[in-house]
């Protein structure tokens, strides 16, 4: 009986009149859909596809693709799968990044509270860890790459050092091997909407315009429905940093959308700026968190903005004609 089901509410019929042969029907394929759940989401837009990756799966991290934004396909093998990494549980954050030196994916990710990188051929993996450690010995989560202009590569991170506390460091080369001489503190949350359910600064990513440095975070407890997005700007990407006094630029966006927060910028196929984000599931559940996109902009005053209204609902399609 379900199996019968599942069959009609995938295909329908549309029938019509034919004044010689009677009536004809054809068979249709609709879409049927449900809502992309990735917490922690990442995009990356590479060869005229969309990739996102975000924390969902107890065994790893998935991967779903897009030739929009709105629709998106889940890729059925793990980008990442536990047994080619460190750790057992909390598959976090993953973030993937394209290195045209060597034509590799690197996926930055967290594993049992540990910072990792794995790497990969293809957007879609399989992420291999081929030492199976993470980066830091010390618990720390959300990392995110950084190169800039000089090529020089950073990493930005939460350490647990008053809460949960966003730092930063310079990498070598490898992209894999953190400079610690070079740690540095960024952010700590300490305004009243970053700190209303605990002291919590996560999420970090950074965006360089004009000489100037946007350091994207999120505050306050992911299961808040006033976790909120912010950012900081300074002249170096170790800082010092200065909060805007517009913060936060995304919190509680629209009707019925709360808990939003810890997400990236990305450029789409036009080269605008996007935010990926997550949200509640509901206004009375925070599990599973659902996968949004905004506008995103800086000024020509140099103040960053998110739109609060332009806002895309991320979906899975089974139909390959979407």
């Amino acid at each position: 009986m379900n199996l019968i089901l599942c069959l009609i509410s995938c295909f329908s019929f549309i029938c019509y009149g034919n004044s010689d042969e009677g009536n004809v029907c054809e068979l249709k394929t609709e879409v049927v859909s449900s809502p992309v759940a990735l917490a922690d989401p990442f995009i990356l837009y590479h060869d005229g596809t969309y990739y996102a990756y975000g924390t969902h799966s107890k065994d790893g991290i998935e991967v779903y693709y897009s030739n929009s934004l709105n629709l998106w396909k889940k890729h059925f093998i793990l980008a990442l799968d536990k047994k080619n990494s460190y750790g057992e549980w909390g598959f976090w954050a993953p973030e993937v990044y394209y290195n045209k030196s060597n034509n590799k994916f690197y996926m930055y990710y967290s594993a049992e509270e540990h910072i990792c990188v794995a790497v990969s051929d293809s957007p879609l993996g399989p992420f291999i860890q081929d030492e199976k450690k993470p980066m830091r010995e010390e618990k720390s989560i959300d990392s995110s790459l950084f190169v800039d202009d000089d090529n020089t590569p950073y990493l930005y991170f939460v350490r647990f050092t008053n809460g949960n506390v966003i730092w930063a460091a310079q990498l070598e080369d490898d992209l894999v091997t953190i400079k610690e001489e070079t740690l540095t503190r960024c952010i700590e949350a300490s305004e009243p909407w970053e700190t209303s359910m605990g002291k919590v600064a996560e999420g970090p990513s950074l965006v360089k315009k004009n000489g100037i440095y946007y350091l994207i975070y999120s505050a306050n407890h992911y299961q808040s429905q006033n976790y909120g997005v912010g950012y900081a700007t300074s002249s170096s990407p170790l800082g010092e940093w200065k909060k805007a006094g517009e913060n936060p630029l995304l919190q509680q966006p629209k009707p019925n959308l709360v808990g939003v927060g810890h997400g990236a910028m990305f450029l789409d196929k036009d080269g605008k700026s996007k935010y990926v984000f997550h949200a509640h599931f509901s206004t009375s559940d925070v599990h599973p968190r659902l996968m949004y996109i905004t506008d995103m902009n800086i000024n020509n005053d140099g103040k960053m903005t998110m739109s609060s209204s332009n806002i895309i609902k991320t979906e899975i399609v089974n139909n390959s004609d979407y």
